[in-house]
């Protein structure tokens, strides 16, 4: 016996060994995966940042890996936000560029440049996202969901969409920390280590340095403990995960400068020290039941219950207090906007005009996340056959980020990861009913298949024994039968009773059915990579900077903007100021490397709104306001030539909305006709003369003689005119980007001037009136 159970033991060794091994090889294949599907867009078209907010961070990085962290920290920006600046180390989650500029370029000494760094930081970090997901997964439901749904979270295109190469934003990194941090908190729940405890505080510090989204876990997680706590799920394990990341979190947190003491200030931190007093009264009462009586039990439990209602209140009345002179009582605008989403279109135009910020349509989650929507129902269902705190809480995972996705559609990136836990779930419990049915039947049906063969291949023989057996067996007296015969005749019956239990409790579907259910499950994979792949490379790998046209002619390239940011940086001073609308900035800075206006930071919404209301004004008066910022250029953005979609001309209302909240005598009415935005012969008057519309379709009827806008799709209303306190200085080869050169007031006095004394022969009276007008730009 002794023998057998060693040749057991060894034998659930070597199967665990060679189980563990294969699933290394199959968590690098996915890491490689994962990096290689995002590299498109370097071999479509170059390794370059894409997108906005990536040039402000490569910025960023440049400077740290040239100064210096110190340098960093105290590093005060005059070329953004003119004539104000900016405080870079105070005002930016230094996660990403602390991690790219520091650990890979600086610690590990590698010969690359601080772009190509920057460019593959995110496929880098979108490996470790995986194999994070892999690790949360296998403490939920074990290592076949595990590997499931990394394979799938390495692909899905919500991922992609932020992770492929040269998307050097915050995101890179963040979704890692946000899955790592979820990793450590539910291994602490399964095992109680203090040691796990303090790595989930240092993984959740490492998200807040990374992305603002981090107040999506410190809220997530308490409102688990309390689901744990009112469902009479209290542990130790429970205290042990979250008390040390309420306290050791939120200190490291308050020493990251953007954030500070709004860790323990705002209203988005308030619902952790609530549920951090509720899980210390209940563990109080826990461990007082264990050392007194029923009867003083009772009296102890409404002492302190009524001690920590007391504690509660005050703690409520003091967070009040803080937060009661706030017009939005602590919280942030994009908080609110999550809670209301009407907040934003009704308080904050600002935060609504961003298209990220929008509602995503029904469309917008079958192409990000594809499948996995039809698969996250029965992954919920899994999740609670049993239900564990592990799975409860992927269970609030998946509820919550489905909610904050619907409300806004960069909120799809959250809800990425946790569909392709639910998914990795679904999947792995269905393989393993349907290969456990295949694996309970196949070995009965050979058997029978071996039996029918033997049965046919004897008839022969047994009919002839029987022919020439004698008459004998009528007339043997029929004898009582023994215990061991009735034993035989019973182990048939009890074994098919044993067998049909079996095959209830491992709910065994019919061999048939599960053949064709992992077939089509296969095929639903197939069509799942398909569809990934083709999102990598065709859908998210262009970058906004260079854009691509396929036509009949061929494959058409827009490369206005470098274009138009390289003439900038050659052809203009260095002290040279730059007005455009706050959404190319952080590119104007960086590859231009000239002063702007305002940027993607948006932090100063009067400041945006006075260059809405110049883009809203006439041209005189938005020369006296560009020219009062010190703004020496104007950048527009125009795609009526080429058929671009996102120019100035189709933000120009959320201009006119932001301007008019600030500035009262700009109204959205007096741009709309009717209530509708047009831009031909219908337009308002006030349309037709503001400053946006004059530079975006200045000289436009010269490409065509009609001046057809290609986005709008009609004629534009005025096409003749001329411009008298701005003049063109570069168009770039589509016309995508056209850059004014404000006229210097000197230049137009002494222009008056001229026709006053053309005129001083005709009338003496007339010429002494004319040089005593005021200057209408002083």
């Amino acid at each position: 016996m002794a023998a057998i159970e060693n040749g057991k033991r060894e034998e659930s060794v070597l199967r665990n060994a060679f189980g563990n091994v294969l699933s290394f090889f199959i968590l690098l294949l996915i890491g490689i995966l994962a990096f290689s599907i995002r590299l498109f867009s370097v071999i479509k078209y170059e390794s370059v940042i894409h997108e906005f907010d990536p040039y402000f961070n490569y910025r960023v990085t440049q400077f740290l890996t040239k100064n210096g962290i110190y340098d960093f920290w105290n590093w005060f920006d005059d070329r953004t936000w003119y004539p104000l600046g900016r405080v870079i180390g105070g005002t930016v989650y230094p996660g990403l560029t602390l991690t790219a500029g520091t650990l890979i370029l600086n610690s590990l000494n590698i010969p690359l440049s601080v772009e190509t760094v920057c460019v593959f930081t995110a496929p880098i970090f979108s490996a470790n996202a995986a194999w994070a997901t892999y690790l949360l997964t296998k403490e939920v439901k074990g290592t076949g969901a595990g590997l499931t749904a990394a394979a799938l979270l390495a692909m899905v295109p919500s991922y992609i969409s932020r992770s492929v190469a040269g998307s050097y934003d915050n995101e890179a990194v963040a979704i890692f920390a946000l899955i790592f941090t979820f990793y450590l908190y539910i291994k602490t729940l399964n095992t109680g280590s203090l040691f796990y405890a303090t790595l989930n505080a240092l993984a959740y510090f490492y998200m807040v340095c990374s992305w603002g989204g981090y107040t999506f876990i410190i809220n997530l997680i308490p409102m688990h403990a309390l689901l744990c706590i009112v469902t009479g799920r209290y542990s130790s394990q429970l205290y042990i995960a979250y008390a040390p990341l309420v306290v050791l979190g939120t200190l490291l947190a308050a020493l990251v400068p953007v954030v500070g003491f709004n860790a323990v200030m705002t209203s988005e931190h308030f619902a952790s020290f609530l549920v951090f007093i509720i899980i210390h009264v209940v563990a109080l009462v826990y461990y007082i039941k264990g050392i007194l009586s029923p009867k003083m039990f009772k009296v102890a439990v409404t002492l302190i219950i009524s001690a920590g209602l007391a504690v509660c209140c005050a703690v409520m009345a003091v967070l009040i207090a803080m937060v009661a002179t706030s017009p939005t009582k602590g919280w942030s605008g994009r908080s609110l906007s999550l809670l209301d989403p009407t907040y934003a279109s009704k308080y904050i135009p600002i935060i609504a005009s961003v298209s990220e910020h929008q509602p995503p349509t029904w469309p917008s989650y079958f192409m990000d996340i594809n499948v996995l929507a039809f698969l996250v129902p029965a992954g919920i269902i899994a999740c609670f056959l049993p239900l564990s705190d592990a799975s409860s809480f992927v269970i609030l995972y998946i509820v919550t980020s489905v909610y904050f996705s619907g409300v806004m559609v960069r909120l799809m990136l959250v809800l990425a990861p946790a569909a392709c836990i639910m998914s990795g779930i679904a999947l792995s419990e269905a393989f393993s009913v349907f290969t456990r049915s295949i694996k309970f039947q196949l070995p009965a049906l050979l058997q029978s298949e071996k039996v029918d063969a033997g049965e046919t291949s004897t008839d022969t023989a047994v009919t002839q024994t029987d022919a020439a057996k004698p008459a004998k067996s009528e007339e043997i007296v029929k004898e009582r039968p023994s215990k061991k015969n009735k034993k035989k005749e019973k182990e048939p019956v009890e074994k098919a009773t044993v067998r049909s239990r079996i095959q209830k409790k491992l709910l065994v579907l019919p061999l048939e059915a599960s053949v064709i259910a992992i077939l089509l499950l296969v095929l639903l994979g197939a069509f799942y990579v398909v569809h990934c792949v083709w999102a990598a490379a065709e859908a998210y790998s262009a970058p906004s900077i260079v854009l691509t046209s396929r036509t009949h002619d061929g494959l058409h390239v827009f490369d206005d903007f470098r274009e138009a940011y390289a003439w900038l940086r050659h052809n203009t001073d260095v002290d040279d100021k730059v007005a455009s609308w706050w959404d190319y900035g952080y590119q104007t800075t960086a590859m231009a490397n000239r002063t702007v206006i305002v940027d993607n930071n948006t932090w100063n919404n009067t400041h945006i709104a006075t260059v809405g209301t110049a883009m809203s004004s006439p041209e005189k008066a938005a020369w006296e306001i560009f020219n009062s910022l010190d703004v020496k250029y104007v950048l527009v953005v125009f795609g009526g030539l080429v058929g671009y979609p996102s120019d100035d001309i189709n933000k120009f209302l959320w201009m006119v909305r932001i301007g008019g909240g600030v500035f009262p005598h700009i109204k959205e009415p007096d741009y709309l006709r009717d209530g509708q935005y047009r831009i031909d012969s219908q337009a308002t008057p006030t349309m037709l003369n503001c400053l946006m519309y004059k530079l975006s379709y200045y000289r436009f009827v010269e490409t065509d003689g009609q001046a057809f806008d290609r986005v709008r799709r009609t004629e534009i209303g005025r096409k003749h005119f001329k411009l008298t306190h701005f003049e063109e200085v570069f168009t770039t080869h589509h016309w995508m980007v056209r850059i004014y050169k404000l006229k210097p007031p000197k230049n137009r006095i002494r222009g008056k001037t001229k026709r006053a004394k053309s005129q001083k022969s005709s009338s003496t009276t007339s010429t002494k009136g004319s040089s005593r007008k005021r200057n209408p730009w002083q």
